[in-house]
């Protein structure tokens, strides 16, 4: 089972200009290293939590059908895009929608409804693309929108990982603030 990025999120669920007033920066002089601090921020949270922020869109690779239902690595999921297996040329052979049923939310969850085409490799024969994330910035829940803020503020004020007498850690408050969005897994 593997799990790719197709197509990152347009833009980010934090502004700028948000995190400037939130790390009560006025100056532009460091734009490009606040900048870089929010997409490292982002993408960490989103990595912590198997979340999606914004929309973006993903492939699930697996070598066979699911043989129960299938639970979405990334959530929230707002749709499923594609269902394909591998035919005998290595082409892609779309599942027809009746042969399973999704529901969309976190997490998104597929299972089958009737047989699917067997898979003509038993390594990577099935592809399930979905699209996760919230819509717009807008959508994003604000305790999100604050972890953000939270992730970022610090590694633009600690930019290096450790020190003789220190080590840099992850700010508890990031983990209490998407606490209620993981999904918990058992």
């Amino acid at each position: 089972m593997s799990l790719t990025l197709l197509s990152p999120p347009a833009a980010e669920p934090v502004t700028l200009d948000a995190l400037k007033t939130h790390l009560r920066v006025t100056h532009a002089d460091e734009d490009a290293l606040i900048a870089a601090a929010l997409a490292a921020a982002v993408r960490a949270l989103e990595a912590r939590g198997r979340l999606a922020l914004m929309a973006q869109s993903w492939r699930l690779t697996l070598d066979a059908p699911p043989d129960e239902t299938l639970l979405l690595p990334v959530a929230p999921v707002i749709s499923l895009d594609a269902v394909t297996v591998s035919n005998a040329d290595g082409m892609q052979q779309s599942v027809e929608p009746k042969l399973y049923e999704f529901a969309s939310g976190a997490p998104g969850r597929l299972r089958r409804a009737g047989p699917w085409p067997r898979p003509a490799s038993e390594l990577d024969g099935v592809r399930i693309d979905f699209t996760a994330g919230h819509a717009d910035a807008g959508a994003v829940p604000a305790p999100l929108k604050q972890a953000v803020k939270i992730l970022a503020a610090h590694f633009y004020e600690t930019r290096i990982a450790a020190a003789e007498r220190r080590f840099y850690a992850v700010p508890a408050s990031v983990d209490a603030l998407i606490a209620p969005f993981r999904e918990m897994r058992l």
